[in-house]
């Protein structure tokens, strides 16, 4: 699927960057985002996962979410590192629940603690709380990459991250999970193509059910996740 870039992503690309990508989205990267589920494990222990259509359309929906409620902050940063710790501290006030809250922060301050070690000379100010999308977005211009492909890998990130956590919660095994992934790829694009333009201020939750049943997380009788 063909994309709409941003004006400013038409640079050519440098071939090294594929190095940069393939190491990031490495599952060895240490950025700690396998302890989280975004939302699925409450709500399969909920019966909202009965089938794998229902499995594929909670991925989605999650995708969705992150278009509207996630890339809009990494944009921001991506575009304007100096304004990190001003929009660290928005995406903190738009984070009511307090779990995502909580989950987006682990991952934001794992992820830069990793960067700066391993890409030294790359060194990023931690603002105060350290929230994932705006950290993600700072990082990935300070390591030059285009915001095109540093989206691409947000959104690979998140997907696989939710498939993985299906494959661990048993929902489905690792190969149709790969084949979930596979299929829900384009999807992750048509929903990147849509969500490229928005800013911070355009920022919503698209998906109050998915905000329910991540929040329920702590009150599980039982848990894999943190989130």
């Amino acid at each position: 699927m063909k994309s709409r870039l941003h004006s400013d992503d038409v640079e050519s690309v440098r071939e090294d960057d594929d190095w940069l990508i393939w190491q990031l989205a490495d599952s060895a990267f240490p950025a700690g985002g396998f302890a989280h589920s975004a939302g699925l494990e409450a709500a399969w222990q909920h019966g909202e996962v009965r089938s794998r259509s229902e499995l594929a359309a909670i991925l989605e929906t999650s995708l969705r979410q992150l278009g509207h409620a996630s890339l809009p902050f990494f944009n921001a940063a991506h575009d304007e590192p100096g304004e990190l710790g001003a929009l660290d501290q928005d995406c903190d006030a738009f984070l009511t629940n307090h779990v995502a809250n909580r989950a987006s922060r682990l991952q934001g301050r794992a992820f830069l603690a990793s960067a700066e070690r391993i890409f030294p000379g790359r060194q990023i100010k931690p603002p105060n709380f350290g929230h994932f999308a705006p950290i993600f977005g700072a990082a990935m211009r300070s390591l030059g990459l285009q915001r095109i492909r540093a989206a691409r890998l947000f959104f690979f990130l998140h997907l696989r991250g939710l498939v993985a956590a299906a494959i661990r919660l048993g929902i489905i095994g690792p190969m149709e999970g790969q084949a979930l992934q596979h299929r829900l790829s384009p999807v992750a694009e048509e929903i990147l193509t849509q969500c490229n333009t928005t800013r911070a201020a355009d920022a919503t939750q698209t998906s109050p059910l998915m905000e329910i049943w991540q929040e329920s997380q702590d009150r599980l009788y039982s848990r894999l996740f943190q989130s």
